[in-house]
């Protein structure tokens, strides 16, 4: 593995950049990684370097709970889903006997994928290399010519190989291919209750991720998506315009009034695990009456909302319908849910991203408040919103940005001398404030550099 060096070595570029350079940095050596990461700052290098990035995959992406899919989007037995953990292809999969598995997209015999296709429904799934064929809980049922094989050849020892930990939390799937991982709700911390937020906020405390998906593929690091309080004033300042504008133009209490203006009840939260929220509750709450006038003017509006009354009682069911299943929240490392969407991170290479955008249906609403759930989605994320097209090419901007190295360090310090830590653990700030940032590289240091002593 090649050295992560700085090239700058003259007098005259020590004297452009005070802070010290970096060199002979390798990726896999714990205390060289140790020095790309301060309190307040971090070395460019954890966006831009090859070697770092294939380190994550295996430290972060092949040894952590990744987030998989939702299991309402295989509802019907033999329903599939081809995903990714880190590069490794597996395919989501509910077998005939319901369970919702998790299983590497690779025939046991050669290696050939058994899913071509992304997504679709089949009893069986047939190698086309040589016609191993297996049924849709992996179970290998027939190989061609077995004579071959002889007596001793089991059909039960060369099923399709599980991810090693699959565990499923409100229907919402995720995998580990290693072992060695703590027990979901463990890793999920108090990111979990935020998904409650999200589940919760149907009637039926059931959603469906069934309305397709947008995605988009952005020249940058995946560490760049999400979580950023700061940027939206600037990155999105037409979409702030249309808020201030059209305060009911859509769901949810988000935007009855800017809740990046720096007067809003509203916040950064650290989380733990690199688990981290803009966490807007209170500010919602403050300004769910203009929003139920809203709600109740769309049809089946009313009785969704005596629904969760009856169901939960006035103060919490204000609190879901002001939230409308935005948490805000990112999940460490892939997974987000952010407006009306479940959002999931790819990454690809250092300086290359997926991201696949699925909106969110709350089963037991009326039909004309989920088709303004996916109007409103619409309206800001794909090719024809008006904003994440923004953020692609603001990533694209840092990426190049960051690949000027003769003063190589990023700053993630707004803020750090007015965050504090609640009762609860969670450490919050100023919503522009880079408290997920510094969460986010906290867990990125301690998984990178899990199994070394810690001087």
């Amino acid at each position: 593995m090649e050295h992560i060096c700085s090239h700058f070595d003259s007098p005259q570029a020590n004297a452009i950049s005070p802070v010290r350079f970096v060199r002979n940095v390798h990726a896999a050596d714990p205390a060289a990684l140790r020095e790309l990461v301060d309190p307040g700052r971090v070395h460019s290098a954890l966006y831009t370097s090859p070697e770092i990035f294939e380190l994550e995959i295996e430290k972060i992406f092949h040894s952590s709970w990744v987030y998989v899919g939702h299991a309402s989007e295989v509802p019907v037995a033999g329903d599939f889903r081809v995903r990714r953990l880190g590069t490794q292809p597996v395919i989501m999969v509910r077998g005939h006997d319901r369970v919702v598995r998790v299983l590497m997209n690779r025939c046991r015999h050669r290696g050939a994928a058994v899913c071509e296709v992304e997504a679709g429904r089949e009893k069986f799934f047939r190698c086309w290399f040589h016609g191993w064929t297996y049924d849709n809980t992996g179970k290998l049922v027939s190989v061609t010519d077995p004579e071959g094989y002889g007596p001793s050849f089991s059909l039960d020892d060369h099923s399709l190989t599980a991810a090693p930990r699959v565990a499923v939390y409100r229907d919402f799937v995720f995998a580990s291919l290693s072992s060695d991982v703590p027990p979901l709700e463990e890793y999920l911390g108090q990111a979990a209750q935020m998904i409650d937020l999200l589940v919760d906020a149907s009637p039926d405390r059931e959603i469906e991720v069934s309305a397709g998906v947008h995605k988009t593929v952005y020249n940058g690091n995946w560490k760049l998506v999400g979580m950023d309080g700061y940027h939206p004033h600037y990155v999105h300042a037409s979409v702030v315009s249309m808020w201030q504008r059209q305060a009911d133009s859509g769901i949810g209490a988000t935007h009855r009034a800017d809740p990046f203006d720096g007067k809003a009840k509203t916040f950064t939260r650290d989380l733990g695990h690199g688990h981290a929220m803009l966490d807007m509750r209170e500010h919602r709450v403050e300004h769910f009456s203009d929003y139920e006038k809203f709600l109740r003017g769309v049809t089946g509006g009313a009785e969704y909302i005596n629904a969760l009354h009856a169901r939960d009682g006035a103060d919490h069911a204000k609190l879901l319908l002001a939230i409308a299943g935005d948490p805000h929240i990112g999940v460490f490392p892939n997974m987000q849910i952010i407006n009306n969407q479940i959002r999931i991170m790819v990454p690809l290479e250092a300086g290359r991203t997926e991201v696949l955008m699925f909106p969110v249906l709350l089963k037991g609403v009326s039909p004309e408040i989920n088709t303004m759930r996916l109007r409103q989605h619409e309206s800001f994320y794909g090719p024809a919103g008006a904003g994440s097209p923004d953020d692609a090419e603001i990533f694209e901007r840092v990426q190049r940005g960051m690949n000027a190295q003769v003063d190589p360090w990023i700053d993630i310090s707004r803020g750090i001398g007015r965050e504090k830590v609640e009762l609860d653990g969670t450490i919050i700030g100023h919503i522009s404030d880079e408290v997920p940032q510094r969460g986010q590289m906290r867990y990125w240091l301690k998984l990178m550099t899990k199994g070394a002593e810690i001087e």
